[in-house]
C-alpha cells in the first residue's frame, strides 16, 4: 500500500511571509537542501522531504508553498 503524504503550506500577509521565510529556511536545513534547491551530496537521511518538496526533472527541490501579500516590499 502506497503511503503518499504531501503538505501544501499557505502563508498570508506580512506576518505570514515572515513566518514562511523562517519555516522554509528551517525545513531546508533539516532536510539538507541547499538554497539553490539541490540536496547536499553527503546527506544520507530519509526521503521524508518529499512531503514538503516536489522534485523537478533536474533534481531540484521545490517547496510546496503559497505566499501571499499585497505589500510588495515584504516578499
Amino acid at each position: 500500500m502506497a503511503n503518499n503524504r504531501e503538505v501544501i503550506s499557505i502563508h498570508i500577509g506580512q506576518a505570514g511571509v515572515q513566518v514562511a521565510n523562517a519555516c522554509w529556511e528551517l525545513y531546508c536545513l533539516e532536510h539538507a537542501i541547499q538554497p539553490d534547491g539541490l540536496l547536499y551530496h553527503e546527506y544520507r537521511g530519509s526521503t521524508d522531504f518529499n512531503a514538503l518538496f516536489s522534485i523537478t526533472s533536474t533534481g531540484k527541490c521545490v517547496p510546496r508553498v503559497v505566499i501571499v501579500d499585497l505589500e510588495p516590499t515584504v516578499i
